[in-house]
């Protein structure tokens, strides 16, 4: 347990390192070495958005809660929950959406050369997740308040799409060829599917109870999806657009990460305070693991073959999958 940690999220960048985002308990990313866990770098949440091209903002604070590496594994991009500062006074909740008076937020984009912040975008109220996509063009990221999807323009460095998407969307997973992103929408049972080429959406609907996030397999034949208020995980055929299977994980599923390979899944239960190890072919639980108190955040890290646990309780667990 570190008290100067409340991880909402740890997220691998591939390439060394693993990002953990604080939220506003901290104001803090903190950035560890892959191999020997040790802490790289404390990156304050703090920016001078006039700096970054928002004219006449002041120097405020952000709360990192999600990130994403981008295609080309030069940089991150991490939501910001809230800002606290002048000009922001109507800080996120998650139980409001539009009307509410909320204030937008931003992402941050944090070079991997450097470990600094380069460039801040304004995006919807209380941003969440993000995904990059794999040809380099789009961040999407999901508006919890706003009840939106923000579509950010990696070359021009802003927003350039906001699409309605109805309470609470939440989790993001985008085919390797860029075709389709697809996002979990809490308030519902359903899951939209985005066309990126025109962004006309569409739907699968009836998969289950509060659908949190979501992994794609690398064949992109299938969608995984964590339901949270069920305390299970499904598998929905992307041919058919249908849910096929689902298994009981543990109290209040949360994030989920999947093997390169796409042969296993990995689920935070946040209840129960474990973690899940589900083959994916058959969707049978393999092994559960105890960890800290409320683990809300997970990554695979394919190089040293370990799975990270974000445990809001102020600390991080690396498992090794052998």
């Amino acid at each position: 347990v570190d008290p100067d940690i409340a991880p909402k999220s740890v997220v691998s960048s591939g390439t060394g390192y693993v990002f953990a985002q604080n939220m506003m308990y901290t104001h803090t990313v903190t950035v560890y070495d892959a191999e020997t866990y040790k802490l790289v770098k404390t990156i304050d949440d703090s920016v001078d958005l006039a700096a970054y091209g928002h004219e006449g903002e002041a120097t405020v604070q952000g709360a990192p809660v999600e990130a994403a590496v981008a295609a080309d594994y030069e940089s991150v991009y991490v939501s910001q929950y809230s800002m606290y500062g002048p000009g922001y006074t109507h800080q996120g909740d998650d139980d409001i959406g539009p009307g509410s008076g909320v204030d937008r937020s931003f992402v941050y984009r944090i070079g991997l050369d450097d470990l600094s912040i380069d460039e801040v975008i304004k995006v919807g109220s209380v941003p969440k997740y993000l995904a990059a996509t794999p040809d380099g063009r789009y961040v999407l990221v999901s508006n919890w308040v706003s009840w939106d999807l923000s579509v950010i323009d990696v070359a021009r460095g802003r927003q350039v799409k906001l699409i309605d998407l109805g309470p609470f969307p939440r989790g993001i997973a985008v085919d390797s060829r860029s075709r389709y992103a697809y996002i979990a929408v809490m308030g519902s049972g359903n899951i939209a599917r985005l066309r990126l080429a025109d962004f006309h959406l569409d739907w699968i609907t009836g998969v289950g109870s509060g659908p949190r996030h979501l992994c794609i397999s690398p064949d992109d034949r299938w969608l995984y999806v964590t339901l949270n208020a069920e305390g299970t995980v499904g598998k929905i055929d992307l041919r058919t657009r249908k849910l096929v299977k689902k298994v009981y994980s543990g109290v209040l599923t949360r994030s989920m990460a999947i093997a390169p390979d796409g042969d296993s899944l990995y689920v935070v239960n946040y209840e129960s305070s474990s973690v899940s190890k589900i083959r994916a072919a058959d969707m049978k639980v393999l092994q559960q693991v105890a960890t800290g108190w409320h683990p809300i955040g997970i990554t695979y890290d394919a190089p040293t073959r370990a799975v990270w646990v974000a445990c809001y309780g102020g600390s991080i667990m690396v498992f090794r999958d052998v």
